[in-house]
């Protein structure tokens, strides 16, 4: 009997097919005492396993190309972190073996994550994957990971690691359920860029039987469980008609009576463009370059690679608008030589441009090596702030640009609720708003954006973000400047609908999501986006939102 399940769906599509299940995790050692001659051998055992498991997920990185490479060499960062592997031997030599000092160790990480706030629960998952697949080589077991399978499957997850999403085969993953995570986690961005349908925080998901057939609607969040036949050519009816806009769509964003919102892309270095090209984005609305100072967490990129770096991404957009972000370091992007270990939360601590005003060098180096990478290119570079409070915060940043000789528009992203608030005293500063609805929202709420129990707070259909979101581009308007949106709101077709007509004035997503987005606004008048925005902020909850915009849009 068909029964229906919600979760958060957090990449487009249908996928209909049987279950599969990941991998059962790998068992915990046995704490097993070995004598103090063997120490040397376990700590050989240990460090060899560490080194395999560190270049296979650089490896796997190098298949996956684009922000997949990014994502898994931090995770390869983290199996061979020098503290962690001080605490493994210090634990092989008081008579632990190698497998349970590593386990030990990690488990102690986890809790020192617990300890700093939370805010970096959405690594666990991450450092749990590392953890397995350590133990797993030391013990001889398999890898913990995706299930063989010759037929295409339906995967169902607690979760799931970059190693593991990474490099999914779309021809035989149809589609991704997890119990866990959240829309921002990293198994939900990697989905969007696979193009995979997904669907994450569904708790109970892991009972569905093996072997069951189900429907994943990575739109709308919805799973069925043994959906009947008409409910099953209804799916498929409304997956053909997303797939024959998409084919009619092209050209620059825009209503269909004619009002320009320019599509950009989200890209974390130059293994990002040529999926952006193809999308058909229009310039790039968040150029992250902190995944280039992950490469080496000890030290900063020098300025001769942050150029040749820099200038493949500007030169990939002749004409087009480029908006880069400054390093975002701290939180849950920690560099040793930037950021402290110590800080009881460290997402309310020093991250973002807190961290750059205080490593005034580390700024005015990627400023000038921005300034010389744009030398002679016609592209229209933008350079923006992560974690701007307050006008004191924009000024600093903006006096900065301009002693590094930087020609370009400055701006600021709106993650806190203060920038919002007070966004029209920050433009006096700088000339352009960029929004982080991700953070903006995690702020917001008081709701971790990697934890799946508080997910319904970082819907970004929530009324209240809508909001802040408004007051935003309404400052914006007032000073005759523009108000993007770079977070992964942007990337939810009918929510880019809303935005435009909250004020947005340009929409930035991960370059999968581009052609969704542009054929749905192309559906629709800028009064008809305004009608939608003004309906869902009127409502009272996230799901109320929704609903309320998909009614006026569809005309009831």
């Amino acid at each position: 009997m068909e029964t229906t399940l919600r979760g958060v769906g957090v990449s487009h599509g249908v996928a209909i097919g049987e279950v599969r299940h990941m991998g059962t995790a790998v068992l915990e050692p046995p704490a097993k005492q070995i004598a103090a001659d063997e120490a040397e051998r376990e700590q050989g055992r240990a460090r060899q396993a560490v080194e395999a498991v560190s270049a296979d997920l650089i490896a796997r990185g190098q298949l996956a190309g684009g922000e997949a490479q990014h994502v898994l060499e931090a995770q390869a960062m983290i199996a061979t972190d020098p503290e962690l592997m001080s605490d493994v031997d210090r634990r092989i030599v008081v008579g632990s073996t190698a497998e349970r000092a590593v386990y030990d160790a990690f488990a102690s990480y986890r809790d020192l994550l617990a300890g700093a706030g939370e805010y970096m629960a959405g690594r666990v998952a991450d450092l749990d994957d590392v953890r397995n697949r350590i133990v797993a080589r030391l013990l001889g077991v398999p890898m913990p990971g995706v299930p063989d399978s010759d037929e295409p499957y339906v995967l169902i997850a607690r979760d799931l690691a970059p190693a593991d999403t990474a490099l999914l085969d779309p021809a035989l993953v149809l589609g991704f359920v997890t119990e866990e995570g959240g829309p921002t986690s990293h198994s939900a961005i990697l989905a969007r860029a696979l193009g995979v349908p997904a669907i994450v925080a569904l708790p109970g998901a892991g009972e569905i039987a093996e072997g069951t057939v189900i429907a994943v609607d990575g739109s709308t969040g919805d799973l069925f469980v043994e959906p009947t036949a008409e409910k099953r050519a209804e799916l498929e009816a409304a997956a053909a008609e997303r797939k024959a806009a998409l084919a009619a769509s092209s050209g620059p964003g825009a209503t269909s009576d004619g009002h320009k919102v320019p599509l950009l892309a989200n890209v974390g270095g130059p293994a990002d463009v040529p999926a952006a090209v193809e999308a058909g984005a229009e310039g790039v609305g968040l150029f992250r370059t902190e995944f280039l100072f992950l490469d080496d967490s000890k030290k900063a990129p020098s300025e001769e690679k942050q150029i040749e770096s820099y200038r493949k991404v500007l030169e990939a957009f002749p004409e087009g608008r480029v908006v880069v972000r400054v390093l975002d370091a701290g939180a849950d992007k920690p560099l040793d030589f930037l950021t402290p270990a110590d800080e009881p939360n460290p997402a309310l601590g020093v991250r973002g441009l807190r961290t750059l005003l205080d490593h005034p060098e580390v700024l005015r180096t990627q400023l000038t090596a921005l300034a010389k990478a744009a030398e002679g290119l016609p592209v229209y570079l933008e350079v923006m702030a992560p974690m701007v409070a307050d006008r004191i915060d924009a000024k600093a940043f903006a006096d900065a640009c301009r002693e590094a000789g930087l020609v370009a528009k400055f701006g600021a992203m709106v993650e806190i609720p203060s920038a919002a608030l007070r966004a029209r005293s920050i433009l006096q500063e700088v000339e352009f708003l960029s929004l982080g609805t991700n953070d903006l929202a995690q702020y917001a709420f008081a709701a971790d954006r990697q934890v799946g129990a508080v997910s319904r707070l970082q819907d970004p259909w929530q009324p209240a973000l809508l909001d802040l979101i408004a007051m935003s581009a309404e400052a914006a308007k007032a000073e005759g400047k523009s108000c993007g949106v770079c977070g992964e709101a942007a990337s939810d077709p009918l929510l880019a609908c809303v935005l435009t007509g909250l004020g947005v004035t340009s929409l930035s997503m991960g370059a999968a999501s581009i052609p969704y987005v542009r054929a749905t606004l192309a559906k629709y008048t800028l009064a008809q986006c305004e009608r939608a925005a003004a309906a869902a902020r009127a409502a009272d909850s996230a799901e109320e939102a929704r609903v309320a915009a998909q009614a006026v849009l569809s005309g009831e």
